[in-house]
């Protein structure tokens, strides 16, 4: 009970801080269920008078309440079209530009992970050059005994977990609540997206993961031309330090200064929207968290990504998915679309296929073939929830980071070029997925993996006969302590299971050895 007063005084507390700082001024009542324009008012009430610098509040609000509302904000700062060009200047500076903490304590962290003083490691070691929610980063030259590169040093604030663990315990505790009260919540699986989030920031809690995310991400990326990961020093990593190569680049914060480079911001932005499709479609992992904070352009001309704490996974099966779901809509071919949601089990089958292609192509008609100054994706947004209200779609918490990702990369290629065309800009990238995926060559390691998947079931047949016999032994005992059945007919019962596991053998290798010779043969 106690626990229950402290969440609700916390998410009070940062529903007044937004209230304060004017978040909610600018809605309209009448958008808003009826329920909600009484506490819409009383906001409006408190909120604080307003001044020629109206963007600023919701980056104030978002400071204040700590480091979850930081990575919040920084979703939003790239999207003009829902928060407004003003708000967006403010809170792009909650990308890298939250107040650092002293760089005297980054060097105790530092001596601490490495059981050193820090002039045995760095021959230099500088003031704070970026801060953000979870860290920041100091620019540092190795010492000459360790090949006096030039490195950056990424170092976790300090008490950043803890206050993340009370954040998220705000946030199940809503999610709970909202599940209980409200349909959509439920169908959302709200709680089972803060589990996602909770087990993200787990992971962003310790750079060892980081940085094996990112060599692993390195491997992925070796041979594009357009993109690269900065080489990590594993001798030099800890559970609250991150050592790697320093990105001489320009952010893609500053596209003046990227513009006066000589920038081509039209292709950088198609090289971000690409980017990313190729390396969820093509690797199954992909970088999460890819607003123009962590991009850079290099001196040769290279997308540059840093700061992989958060990273998203795709399977096959979802891989595939996405695949086909971009390439229905640049095809405008709704029904395929509608199709593959029904194949993947998203939509209940209840529901018929025309209809739900029907539902989907009041989504992709408004957008096809329009550029993004003229789609305004927070209509957009609001369409895509009423259409999977209405055919009973469940959140899919595998896709909620791919989602979240496509919003926010798409908004940074925005920012490059307003008049991006992402449909046309993604069909290269799509097409090139689907022909080696989907065509002859896809069909053929499907059906090898289809053959590897049966041969190791058959291999595990010979420890489930055990395993079912050892229960079935245990269930033998218990019958004669009392239980209902007869051990006559327990034994019957487990000589039958035997004989049909065993005929499930021959089976599975009759099937595995009859794919295998289709393949080998055409």
């Amino acid at each position: 009970m106690l626990a229950s007063f402290g969440h609700i005084g916390r998410l009070a507390r940062a529903a007044f801080v937004l209230a304060r700082e004017g978040v909610f001024s600018g809605i309209d009542p009448a958008n808003v269920p009826v329920s909600a324009r009484l506490p819409l008012a009383l906001a409006r009430t408190i909120a604080r008078r307003r001044t020629a610098a109206q963007g600023a509040r919701l980056g104030v609000a978002m400071g204040k309440l700590g480091p979850s509302y930081v990575k919040l904000g920084q979703f939003l700062a790239t999207r003009p079209d829902v928060v407004g060009a003003a708000a967006v200047r403010d809170l792009e500076g909650l990308q890298d530009r939250v107040p650092p903490f002293p760089r005297e304590v980054a060097v105790s962290i530092i001596e601490a992970a490495f059981d050193r003083p820090l002039a045995e490691t760095f021959s230099h070691f500088s003031e704070p050059v970026a801060a953000a929610s979870v860290a920041q980063v100091h620019r540092a030259r190795l010492t000459p005994e360790r090949g006096g590169g030039e490195v950056a040093v990424k170092v976790m604030r300090p008490g950043v977990d803890r206050r993340f663990k009370r954040d998220l315990g705000d946030l199940y505790f809503a999610a709970r609540t909202a599940e209980r009260l409200v349909p959509d919540a439920r169908r959302l699986k709200v709680v089972e997206v803060i589990d996602a989030l909770a087990r993200s920031v787990t992971m962003e809690m310790d750079f060892r993961i980081e940085a094996a995310a990112a060599s692993e991400f390195a491997e992925n990326v070796a041979d594009d031309p357009d993109f690269r990961i900065p080489a990590i020093d594993w001798t030099l990593c800890a559970k609250d330090v991150l050592t790697l190569e320093w990105v001489n680049g320009t952010s893609l914060t500053d596209v003046a200064l990227l513009r006066e480079r000589g920038c081509d911001l039209p292709a950088l932005g198609r090289t971000v929207l690409q980017s990313f499709l190729r390396h969820a479609m093509r690797d199954g992992l992909f970088h999460a968290d890819m607003h123009q904070g962590n991009l850079f352009l290099d001196h040769q001309g290279r997308l540059t990504a840093v700061d992989f704490g958060i990273m998203g996974r795709l399977g096959r099966r979802e891989r595939r998915f996405l695949a086909e779901i971009l390439y229905g809509f640049i095809r405008r071919d709704y029904l395929r679309v509608a199709e593959v949601h029904f194949q993947a089990g998203y939509v209940p089958g209840k529901h018929r296929v025309e209809d739900f292609a029907q539902a989907i192509r009041a989504i992709g008609e408004p957008i096809h073939a329009r550029r993004a100054d003229e789609i305004s994706m927070a209509k957009l947004l609001t369409l895509l929830f009423e259409i999977t209200a209405l055919f009973d779609m469940k959140t899919r918490v595998e896709l909620v980071m791919l989602q979240k990702t496509m919003v926010v990369v798409e908004g940074v290629a925005r920012t490059l070029d307003p008049r991006l065309d992402m449909w046309e800009t993604a069909e290269p990238v799509v097409r090139t997925w689907i022909e080696g995926n989907l065509g002859p060559a896809g069909k053929v390691e499907d059906a090898a993996a289809t053959v590897g998947g049966l041969v190791r079931g058959a291999l595990a047949l010979p420890d489930l006969m055990l395993r079912a016999e050892k229960i079935l032994g245990q269930m033998e005992g218990a019958v004669e302590d009392g239980g209902p059945f007869s051990p006559g007919s327990l034994k019957e019962t487990a000589a039958a299971e035997s004989s049909r596991l065993t005929l499930a053998g021959v089976a599975l290798w009759i099937i595995a050895l009859g794919v295998a010779w289709k393949v080998i043969v055409g």
